[in-house]
């Protein structure tokens, strides 16, 4: 298992680590019943922290950020010599948090998406990890939290029994979803993008090459370009030129103070 810890890149704390070492940590707490907030973050969930100090301060309060995407991955390495050989890409990560917790029989609790990707991820998931329990699942309710809302869904993943939550709300709101949750939730609550809607057929992985040459973007990009174009076209060459001057040392690209202030209204 690879394990660096946390490294800085353009000021967002990312975990230097690999497939097995994540999963031994996710299901740690799970076996605990301890608090473990996940996520992982490709060039988008990055540049969200760099451009909202806010937000990077709370990235930077989650106990594991694993490089998503190639280029994140480049970075830890050309930055921080890490020589890691893959990225931790959400949507495998949550397959290996499911198989371990099917093994092991730990219940898991699904929040985020609609109702339809849901019902449809679960029997996909069935069908794939026959021993897994879905002790519940949760829409996302497109909408801020209105008063005491969020102790009522920290109630219904309790009584639920789930170990492991994962959350697709879509970055960053499932970030800020699980920072202000993870106080309310004893078991590790995994912000994981798109996967629910890759592993409910929703949508289609790209290529293994393309994947592998960082190329994932453009895939997404003729997928859905009125919605992504912003997103890749201004923020990756943006994330470049930022990875440039911190490696030159022309920006410091100091990390935020992890937060610990308590969100009054946040999305679910």
């Amino acid at each position: 298992m690879i394990d660096q810890g946390k490294q800085n890149v353009l000021g967002v704390e990312v975990s230097a680590v690999d497939y097995d070492s994540a999963v031994d940590k996710v299901m740690s707490a799970a076996r605990d019943g301890r608090p473990l907030a996940v996520t992982a973050l490709a060039v988008h969930g990055v540049m969200t922290g760099v451009q909202d100090k806010a937000h990077g301060a709370r990235l930077n309060s989650f106990d594991l950020v694993t490089p998503d995407g190639q280029p994140v991955r480049w970075a830890l390495n050309l930055l921080h010599h890490a020589q890691l050989a893959d990225r931790v890409y959400g949507p495998d990560l949550t397959l290996k948090v499911l198989a371990a917790s099917a093994e092991e029989g730990l219940p898991v609790y699904l929040y985020g998406s609609t109702q339809e990707t849901l019902e449809r991820l679960a029997a996909k998931l069935h069908e794939r990890f026959p021993a897994l329990k879905i002790a519940g699942m949760e829409p996302s309710k497109f909408r801020p939290a209105a008063e005491g809302e969020p102790e009522e869904i920290a109630a219904r993943i309790k009584a639920s029994g789930a170990r492991v939550v994962m959350v697709g709300l879509g970055c960053p709101r499932q970030e800020v979803f699980v920072y202000a949750m993870k106080h309310l939730v004893d078991a590790p609550m995994l912000a994981v993008g798109a996967a629910f809607d890759y592993h409910a057929g929703g949508l289609k992985n790209p290529p293994a090459w393309m994947q592998r040459y960082a190329l994932e973007w453009l895939w997404r990009l003729g997928l859905e370009p009125k919605r992504l174009w912003r997103r890749y076209i201004l923020l990756n060459p943006n994330y470049l030129a930022r990875l440039g001057a911190q490696k030159a040392r022309l920006w410091r690209a100091a990390p935020p103070a992890p937060a610990t202030e308590p969100l009054k209204t946040f999305a679910v």
